[in-house]
């Protein structure tokens, strides 16, 4: 019998993580990262392994790096393996103008968007990387068009901390290219999910005119670009993202 793949998606009980986690569960086996009790990831998971895939449900903050540490060694006993890394998991940190911004708001914002994913693209370094001993493999960063548009007047600090990820992922694609790990991001723009019920009601509607396809996107079109970059028809593809906006 042939061994699957293994991807680890973080933030993968809604959403984008959601549908990239079903995207893949044809062709992976899956670690679900959640952290929320009581969501809807063993539903999603019980779905998952109909289709075929092996399934972990690992509950882990990502913003504190001793659960991801123990969400890494979770898979290595479950698996053995990994293959890809998708970093999905991120936070709104609010809505609001400069104003609106805190200290602390900042910090728990970046320490899920940015510290998180660093931490996790670590420990996926250590067991992917050809020096190490690992195979090679892939990590995708879901990072968002805010990143390059700004965000103004609604999510400047969000908007922040996806650029600092978009930085993340050229440098690393370029520290890792020699040993077997392409590094890529996926930008989506407005796409249909519960991280505009952070916003006032109504915004996929008042925004869809600003998007030159005149409408909001669905998170299983943002599933398909992370799936390309992470497979094989994509080797000779890192550092590079795909904006999946409409055309804004």
């Amino acid at each position: 019998m042939i061994e699957r793949p293994v991807m680890i998606v973080t933030g993968a009980a809604r959403g984008i993580g959601a549908a990239i986690a079903r995207a893949a569960a044809a062709d992976y086996d899956l670690v679900l990262n959640h952290v929320t009790p009581g969501d809807h990831v063993g539903s999603l998971a019980d779905e998952l392994r109909a289709a075929g895939a092996t399934v972990l449900v690992q509950r882990a903050d990502v913003g504190d790096e001793t659960s991801v540490v123990e969400m890494f060694r979770a898979c290595d006993e479950h698996f053995g393996r990994l293959d890809v890394l998708v970093n999905n998991a991120g936070i709104a940190g609010g809505y609001g103008s400069i104003d609106t911004v805190s200290s602390s708001m900042l910090a728990g914002l970046w320490a899920v968007n940015v510290t998180g994913a660093f931490i996790c693209a670590r420990e996926a370094v250590s067991r992917l990387a050809t020096d190490r001993g690992g195979a090679g493999g892939s990590i995708v960063n879901v990072s968002s068009r805010a990143a390059v548009l700004g965000g103004a007047g609604e999510w400047v600090h969000y908007a922040a901390s996806k650029g600092a990820l978009d930085t993340m992922t050229i440098g690393l694609a370029r520290e890792l290219a020699t040993v077997g790990i392409r590094v890529n991001g996926v930008r989506p723009g407005l796409i249909e999910s519960d991280f505009h019920d952070h916003a006032p009601p109504g915004r996929l509607e008042r925004m869809a005119p600003t998007v030159p396809m005149a409408r909001s996107g669905h998170p299983d079109e943002v599933a398909g670009a992370v799936l390309w970059l992470a497979s094989a028809e994509a080797s000779y593809v890192t550092g590079t993202f795909i904006d999946v906006s409409g055309g804004r």
